[in-house]
């Protein structure tokens, strides 16, 4: 089968590979459509983050070459003795997180973390085999493609959530790419009622106007700190770091009112330098969340069918697989007018 496998930083080839035999716990999914995550290009540019290149990851027992891909829906063609939940023919989306499963879920999300796609092999490919554990079944009312956005969707509203949000609070989100536009949307859901968005392309910022955010800043052109406290003379309630790099670091710290919470989403491929007295100078709280749990994959499936979230406006381009190098990874990176790019696998909506 043909499959996007990553072989280094700016190496990755779409060649035929051999589908390891499937498992008595797992499904066999033919993948319809994947998208390409903002953590599948920092391993294309500058890898590897998460990839294990020295020795086989934990829980996936792999190791480079592999296959990417973590964003992924399709539909099963095949079962595993042991699988009880599932049938041929059911439409899926892949939860790619794995982990040890010993403890209360929230906290299991931080115990092993492997991911399918990054640690071992994903849904760039005709067909993926996934553990059942890590299967949703799809909504009537969605599309497969409704499923590639799942996941990165989940990501947001579990940021969101753990930031602790409310109604009526006001929010600044550094970054309009995937994630930072998702923020937007899932934020916009939890009842914020202003969502100031900085980034430096003029084209993401219009389309953070077009998803939800209530004010846009472009941060080459004027002081985001003074830009944000203009509108927010205290300072936001939330901010969310989503570009993973020193300078909006620092930033979203300074524009969080005192008390308030600065979320971290992004990740950061290498070290900044920060000192932690700015902190202590500025009563700003500092949180992280990496994933989602089960159960927000689950609502954020749910919120999707019911049309409380909305995630389709990212989407900007569909390719397929022989595209993924020049059109996908390639256009990310050069063109700023790029947020989602959807790789059709079968093409089955």
């Amino acid at each position: 089968m043909k499959a996007a496998v990553w072989h280094g930083v700016k190496d990755i080839r779409v060649e035929d590979v051999e589908l390891r035999a499937l498992r008595e716990d797992e499904v066999k999914v033919k993948v319809a459509w994947a998208g390409i995550c903002g953590s599948d290009l920092h391993e294309y540019q500058e890898g590897p983050v998460f990839i294990p290149v020295d020795q086989k990851a934990d829980l996936t027992k792999e190791i480079a070459p592999l296959t990417m891909g973590h964003e992924f829906a399709g539909v099963i063609e095949e079962v595993g003795s042991m699988v009880t939940n599932y049938k041929v023919g059911d439409r899926v989306v892949i939860n790619p997180t794995l982990t040890y499963r010993k403890k209360h879920e929230d906290l299991d999300r931080y115990d092993g973390f492997n991911f399918i796609g990054l640690h071992g092999d994903g849904g760039f490919a005709t067909y993926a085999n996934v553990p059942e554990s890590n299967v949703h079944r799809l909504a009537d009312n969605l599309t497969l493609q409704d499923g590639a956005l799942v996941e990165p969707m989940a990501v947001a509203v579990q940021a969101v959530k753990d930031a602790g949000v409310t109604l009526g609070d006001s929010v600044a989100v550094f970054g309009a790419g995937p994630i930072g536009l998702l923020t937007v949307i899932a934020a916009k859901a939890s009842g914020a009622s202003k969502v100031i968005v900085l980034d430096l392309s003029d084209d993401r910022l219009e389309k953070a106007k077009e998803l939800g955010a209530t004010h846009i800043i472009n941060s080459g052109k004027e002081d985001p700190v003074q830009a944000v406290r203009a509108i927010v003379p205290d300072g936001v309630d939330v901010s969310f770091e989503v570009a993973g790099v020193a300078p909006t670091f620092k930033q979203a710290i300074d524009v969080t009112k005192a008390r308030g919470n600065m979320m971290i989403i992004s990740i950061f491929a290498r070290p900044i330098e920060w000192n932690p007295i700015h902190l202590t100078n500025t009563g700003v709280n500092v949180l992280s969340s990496i994933v989602y749990t089960p159960t927000m994959f689950q609502r954020t499936i749910d919120a999707m069918s019911t049309g409380q979230l909305n995630p389709q406006g990212i989407i900007t381009s569909q390719i397929k697989l022989d595209e993924i190098v020049e059109k996908g990874f390639e256009a990310l990176t050069n063109d700023k007018n790029q947020s989602k790019i959807l790789v059709e696998l079968s093409g089955v909506k």
